[in-house]
């Protein structure tokens, strides 16, 4: 027992440390803009914000592919199957790359049609369009560097990446003091600056993490991998479709969210875009635990100990809660000082404190869902459970719950983010029940 305790903090470390802080680095490209963008008011922050809510939909999306990528590699690490890992890495870089295509082709040809279904504020919309349209550049290099990511954690090369994304930050940074505001004799380009600034820094991440595959030794050989049996087929669709329905389902719900936000006003949809960065932090501060359950419950199922994957289960979620509840804590102490940094109205500074605080309450549920729908129920391939789960708690009690909260029972945006967010309760419920079954554990 001794030596699996040690054994497994050694791999949750060695996994979910650099993922994390990975995670970290990605989520401040977010808190960045959101800080200079910031200092030119609420229409460029709550622009921004509807801008990236919808890129979000291919962000949840790639996650899926990147999700299903991670199932399989994890799982033919463990059974050692050379020509799976090879399989599982180039189905699921191509399954990217086009989604990447299709995603950037919408957002560059119907931008303000898109933000038209967000906000009826023409200012705020004008900014969102202009936003919308440069980022989407982004997402090509974003899904390549993405599917090389998964395939270097899941072999023990989790550190490449993140030097990657540690590089890429510095550069957004530089770049969003140069371009947003002008300095070094650029030109002064706000929304447009921030855009910019993103498309070039997450394409410099993917030429050091592709160069890195490409000459290290590291990455994969061949190309034999692209060729499956029927049955091979069957398996990974079984795998990949359940995925891709429920994140872009439970996206989509996200999305219904943020045209609730977006239609109760513009300093209401400015407070809750402040609050987005530091929610991405903190749940980053945890994802790493989630990325490291899919890989080590992956590889535990791959071998067919079953007993050790159930063992280690409930010892991540016993990590994530301890870490979840410290880090609302923490919240509620500095949530002040961050909105403060913002130059908006104070009214607007106040809604985004309490909508700080809500999430701190509902935070420690989150990772739990994020834990053992998004890392252990899904390892062994069983991602229809997740799906059922997700489409439950998103359409059947969080939108619905939204809808009547905002524009039936006309309460302020604290309280509506409040009660949609109860469909996280629903979703643990569920989920321990299916974890308790066991019949998740499977080899694929």
């Amino acid at each position: 027992m001794k030596n699996g305790t040690k054994q497994f903090r050694t791999d949750l470390i060695s996994i979910a440390l650099p993922v994390t802080l990975q995670a970290l680095l990605q989520s401040s490209f977010g808190v960045v803009d959101q800080i200079m963008i910031g200092q030119l008011g609420s229409e460029s922050i709550a622009g921004i914000g509807l801008g990236g809510k919808f890129a979000s939909l291919y962000t949840v999306v790639l996650g899926a592919v990147a999700a299903a990528a991670g199932i399989m590699v994890a799982q033919y690490v463990g059974a050692k199957d050379e020509k799976g890992i090879e399989r599982g890495f180039y189905l699921n870089l191509l399954l990217s790359l086009f989604l990447a295509a299709a995603f950037m082709m919408v957002c560059c040809i119907f931008p303000h049609r898109i933000m038209a279904l967000y906000t009826r504020d023409e200012a705020v919309k004008a900014q969102a369009t202009v936003y919308l349209r440069i980022y989407a550049f982004s997402f090509l290099p974003v899904a390549m560097s993405t599917i090389m990511a998964v395939f270097l954690r899941c072999i023990g090369k989790a550190a490449l990446p993140l030097a990657a994304s540690f590089f890429s930050v510095l550069l957004n940074t530089g770049l969003n003091y140069l371009l947003i505001f002008g300095y070094g004799g650029f030109p002064a380009m706000g929304v447009r600056g921030a855009a910019l600034a993103s498309v070039i820094a997450q394409t410099a991440a993917f030429a050091v993490t592709a160069a890195y595959f490409c000459f290290s030794g590291k990455g994969i050989k061949s190309r034999s991998g692209l060729s499956m049996p029927g049955e091979a087929w069957r398996r990974y669709l079984g795998i990949l479709s359940p995925i891709l329905i429920c994140e872009f389902m439970w996206s989509l719900g996200e999305n219904v969210y943020g045209s609730i936000y977006g239609h109760l006003g513009t300093e209401p949809c400015a407070a809750m875009t402040m609050t987005g960065p530091v929610q991405g932090l903190m749940i980053g501060l945890l994802s790493g635990v989630s990325q490291a359950a899919g890989i080590m419950i992956g590889r535990h199922l791959g071998k067919e100990d079953y007993t050790a994957a159930y063992r280690d289960g409930k010892r991540l979620m016993g990590c994530g809660a301890a870490g979840s509840m410290i880090l609302s804590i923490l919240l509620l102490v500095v949530g002040q000082s961050y909105v403060s940094i913002y130059n908006v109205e104070l009214s607007v500074q106040s809604t985004a404190y309490q909508i700080l605080a809500v999430f701190a309450i509902i935070s420690p549920i989150k990772v739990q869902n994020m834990i053992l729908g998004g890392g252990i129920i899904r390892s062994g391939g069983m991602t229809r459970y997740v799906m059922w789960i997700d489409l439950i708690g998103t359409w059947v009690f969080g939108v619905p719950l939204g809808l009547l909260a905002a524009f039936v029972w006309r309460l302020p945006i604290p309280q509506v983010y409040f009660i949609l967010s109860l469909e996280e309760a629903v979703r643990l419920l569920l989920s321990v029940l299916i974890f308790r079954r066991k019949n998740w554990m499977r080899k694929l």
